[in-house]
């Protein structure tokens, strides 16, 4: 950085710092500013991971020709191991500083020993920030610096290892630049994406320690004018990765590669975090002197949650409840003081097990006063759009004309009552973010100032909007709130999106309520389902390639069974409506599986395909041999997606001869079997159903016994039956045998008769 940079001091009591097992640390700067006697007040908070106890840290000092004053607090631990073995533990201090205004730059640098016992063979580390002083000339204001922290010990499987992303969060809106410190190698086989703060493996990870030390420094996207206390100023490039950073700040973690689990699955020994908890880098809002609280779920099948390990501010609170089915929940208090004021939170977290930990997530606190975050809007997301309405008595003297998008071009509208905005996925600066399990679209309602405008007093507002759609989801996990939209974004397609609804008949217009599922049905019910296409690209043709049924949510369950298998229909009660080139309408009567199973879901692989193109998979339509299919890179069409809609639920009988067998109709029937269509009545569908020969044992009327074998495989009904038809041999048999000895009784006396005559 420019000439005149100093260095805060941060000195480590000899005795104390080696004693411990340091696990590594983060330094979070809040947004500096220019006071009135033209010192800089600088607040930085510094955490750092250890091992056992972490109450007694390092001290700060601060040297009188750098600071006018210097105050700092104790470190105070803020999450612990609850097992008992002291294995990680974190702290957290604060310190303000006033800079004097001399200065251009505001540097840290620390030194200490030791790490905890790595096979990196690291002993010694050390801290590093640096914070340029300069005011920007875009927002008028110091730079604020990247945000990232982690929790105190990581732990990942050897052979479960896939990616770990780190928070890298600018406040600015800067390119952050995320790299191995130059002063560290980069533990064997791991990589990092510089731009995403990504970290995985190129081969294999030896089991053990491994010690992470990352430089984040942050870019100025456009050009910029950086004016110091002095009068100096200098000139930034926008994205120049050459020039010196506004701020770095250097991260150390240490990771434990566990020896190789079983199985990999995350939600069986690796726990899983489900809907309920924030995706990694959300932006979450917390107001001073009122509770926030955030909340986290995972589960873990085949090994017990015991803990969720933390990475947050002082006076954080946490409460572990574990649930049914091998799920935990996590709630986080916190009640910001007026200190924190405009503070910006970095917050990560894991759930453990014993044998193991889940993805890290990490989320973004920003504390305001409560007239900034007043504002309700409500945001409704469509398969390739969003819309937002913000109610103006939520905030009172909003201006709509002085409102934004993140793309001016896009204008907001207004009415008595809300201000309203719509935008596509792929316009008005939306941005593509990707959150693992999830795609967010996200955009800003953001405030702004005429170039004419000397004074101002209007409220700066900046109100964050976005739609969430997971990658892979079963509806019915969510049927209550009726999750039957799927989002996708292709190059060559943009973003396109599917619905998969159930309709209450063959006009496919009234759909099944959300308040209905799970849907519950009879036995040879004629279900109706539709799948329609929503794609940005004014001509796509939709095509349905596989539709299959399972007793669960998971499509690649074992027990099966084919409605639709490489374009062609392979059951006989399916019957495709005609409609428009994007939307697929079918019926297919009710089935269930044989066993005790009382669910049925039901996956479609969907594709989307350029018109017209005799050699896409739309255009070829039914293939009895796979292989045919071409090539997908010599056509223009989608990868292959995967909807799923259910469950459905089976109660009663649809009729008297389906309540004497429920058999009659399960996915395993006979394909002598001949069902007519079905015909609503009353809302309910009926069916003549005409019984299959083979499941008649000597057949003289149509209330001929049943099969042996289909009685056998029923459920509740086969107890009885089974009962009633042995009962019923045995008192043939009883008949039979007493009949043929009173015959033979008969036959001996005619004999005997016979010979006496003789």
């Amino acid at each position: 950085m420019e000439a005149g940079a100093f260095y805060l001091l941060l000195l480590a009591l000899t005795g104390i710092s080696s004693t411990l097992s340091f696990y590594g640390d983060s330094i979070t700067f809040q947004p500096a500013h220019k006071q009135r006697d033209g010192t800089y007040k600088v607040t930085f908070h510094h955490r750092q991971n250890g091992r056992s106890s972490c109450q007694d840290k390092p001290l700060h000092t601060c040297e009188s020709e750098v600071c006018t004053s210097f105050v700092e607090s104790s470190f105070l631990q803020t999450d612990q191991d609850d097992t008992g073995q002291g294995r990680w533990c974190q702290s957290e201090m604060h310190a303000t500083a006033a800079v004097r205004k001399n200065q251009t730059s505001f540097s840290l640098n620390q030194s200490g020993c030791c790490w905890g016992s790595n096979v990196d063979g690291k002993t010694n580390w050390t801290s590093e920030a640096e914070l340029d002083l300069g005011s920007r000339s875009d927002s008028h204001a110091l730079n604020s610096c990247p945000l990232t922290t982690t929790v105190s010990s990581l732990r990942v499987p050897q052979n479960c290892f896939s990616q770990i992303h780190i928070l890298a969060h600018d406040p600015d809106g800067d390119h952050v630049r995320c790299r191995f410190s130059s002063d560290a190698a980069a533990p064997a086989n791991f990589t990092l994406d510089e731009s995403k703060c990504v970290l995985s493996t190129k081969g294999e990870v030896d089991v053990g320690v491994h010690v992470f030390e990352l430089m984040l420094e942050d870019f100025s996207r456009k050009n910029i004018t950086l004016t110091y206390a002095d009068g100096t100023s200098v000139f930034r490039v926008g994205s120049d990765m050459n020039s010196p950073p506004l701020c770095k700040v250097k991260l150390q973690f240490s990771m434990e590669i566990l020896p190789p689990l079983s199985s990999c699955e995350h939600g069986r020994v690796q726990p899983m975090f489900l809907s309920k908890t924030p995706s990694h880098g959300d932006v979450l809002h917390a107001t001073m002197g009122q509770k926030f609280k955030l909340y986290a779920q995972a589960k873990a099948t085949e090994a017990s949650i015991n803990d969720f390990q933390v990475s947050g501010p002082q006076n954080m609170t946490k409460e572990f409840k574990a649930g049914e089915q091998g799920t935990a929940e996590l709630i986080l208090s916190w009640t910001p003081l007026h200190s924190d004021l405009y503070r910006i939170v970095p917050v990560c977290f894991t759930a453990e097990t014993n044998q193991s930990q889940s993805d890290m997530r990490c989320v973004v606190v920003l504390v305001t006063q409560a007239a900034l975050i007043q504002g309700t809007a409500t945001v409704t997301c469509s398969p390739n759009k969003m819309t937002v309405a913000l109610d103006k008595s939520s905030m009172p003297g909003i201006d709509v004309n002085f409102l934004q998008l993140i793309d001016s071009s896009c204008s907001l509208t207004s009415n008595g009552t809300h201000i309203l905005g719509v935008m596509s996925f792929s316009t008005c600066g939306t941005k593509l973010l990707d959150k693992g399990d999830f795609l967010v679209f996200a955009n800003e309602i953001l405030s702004y100032e005429l170039p004419s405008e000397v004074i101002i007093r209007r409220k700066a507002v900046k109100i964050d909007i976005s739609c969430q759609f997971p990658k892979t989801v079963s509806i019915s996990s969510y049927y209550n709130l009726q999750k039957s939209k799927y989002i996708f974004t292709e190059s060559n397609f943009g973003s396109f999106g599917y619905t998969f609804e159930i309709y209450n008949d063959n006009n496919f217009t009234s759909k099944v309520e959300a308040s209905n599922y799970p849907v519950e049905v009879m036995l040879l019910d004629t279900i109706y389902m539709g799948i329609q296409a929503d794609s940005e690209l004014p001509s796509v043709t939709l095509f349905v390639e596989s539709c299959k049924a399972t007793p669960n949510n998971n499509p690649e369950n074992f027990l099966s069974y084919d409605l639709v298998k490489n374009g062609c229909l392979k059951d006989e009660t399916v019957v495709v409506y005609p409609s428009n080139q994007k939307t697929y309408n079918f019926e297919v009567q009710a089935f269930k599986f044989s066993g005790n199973y009382e669910q049925v879901y039901i996956t479609c692989s969907v594709i989307l395909c350029e018109p017209g193109n005799p050699y896409s998979r739309c255009a070829q339509g039914c293939l009895s041999d796979p292989s045919r299919r071409r090539r997908r890179s010599l056509v223009k069409e989608t990868f292959s997606h995967s909807i799923t809609q259910g469950p459905f639920r089976f109660i009663g009988h649809a009729d008297p001869i389906a309540a004497m067998d429920q058999n009659l109709a399960v996915v395993k029937k006979s394909p002598a079997m001949d069902v007519k269509p079905s015909v609503m009545t009353k809302g309910r569908p009926t069916a003549e159903v005409i019984v299959p020969s083979v499941l008649l044992e000597d057949t003289e009327s149509s209330s001929g016994r049943w099969g042996i074998e289909e009685i056998l495989s029923a459920n509740i009904s086969t107890l009885v039956f089974a009962s009633a038809f042995f009962v019923s041999m045995a008192m043939l048999v009883a008949v039979v045998v007493y009949f043929t000895r009173k015959r033979n009784e008969e036959d001996c006396k005619v004999l005997l008769n016979s010979s006496y005559d003789n």
